[in-house]
């Protein structure tokens, strides 16, 4: 171990001590006990699911109960997915895409199963017991406008007072972003797909 001189130990203890009392003064600014909050995960880069999964997982830690619709991802078969399965009726999970829309080249089908996700989306979000729920790719849908933004953004904005959305993908519409309470844009600093290696379970599904 690094030996500490006493000087030194005595500067970290007021450098921290003022540090507390500048978060002990911005927390108890805070008024709002308790709001369902609209979070957006976007950005280029990997992990903007992984994320709202691990919200999931949160969630469910608290003994509530999780919905989850996948707007795109509905050819894949994911190794979260079987994970989740193990909470039973407590994830209410609905893979409702057919793949990337270069992936399936039919606009009538692609614009078909989101507006089927979507119905599903609101559907978890009237069910009172669900505390959170995450729309999976559903900021792909709204980019290539085979739903409604004005609607989608007015009803995640009119959800219950203490309902959780997580909405996932890449570019997310501003209007969107602009309701939102939490954003986060992953960014791309590295993938290993460019270098080569292809999508490996545990991993990308």
């Amino acid at each position: 171990m690094t030996k500490i001189d006493e000087d030194e130990a005595r500067r970290h203890r007021i450098k921290m001590a003022k540090r507390k009392a500048v978060q002990d003064a911005e927390v108890a600014g805070k008024t709002i006990a308790e709001k369902g909050l609209l979070i957006v995960n976007t950005g280029p880069g990997k992990g903007k699911t992984t994320a709202a999964f691990g919200l999931a997982l949160r969630m469910l830690g608290h003994g509530r109960r999780v919905g989850v619709v996948q707007f795109v991802k509905g050819a894949w078969h994911t190794g979260e997915k079987d994970a989740f399965a193990a909470f039973g009726d407590r994830v209410a999970w609905h893979t409702m895409g057919e793949g990337f829309t270069w992936e399936t080249q039919d606009i009538g089908r692609d614009i078909a199963a989101a507006e089927a996700a979507w119905a599903k989306a609101v559907e978890l979000m009237g069910d009172p017991s669900i505390g959170l729920v995450v729309l999976d790719e559903l900021n792909i849908a709204l980019r290539y406008d085979y739903l409604d933004l004005g609607k989608v953004v007015d009803a995640l904005k009119q959800r219950r007072g203490d309902l959780h959305i997580v909405v996932t993908g890449r570019n997310a519409k501003p209007r969107l972003i602009e309701a939102a309470d939490l954003v986060t844009e992953m960014g791309a600093v590295k993938h290993h797909f460019t270098a080569g290696v292809k999508a490996q379970k545990g991993i990308e599904f």
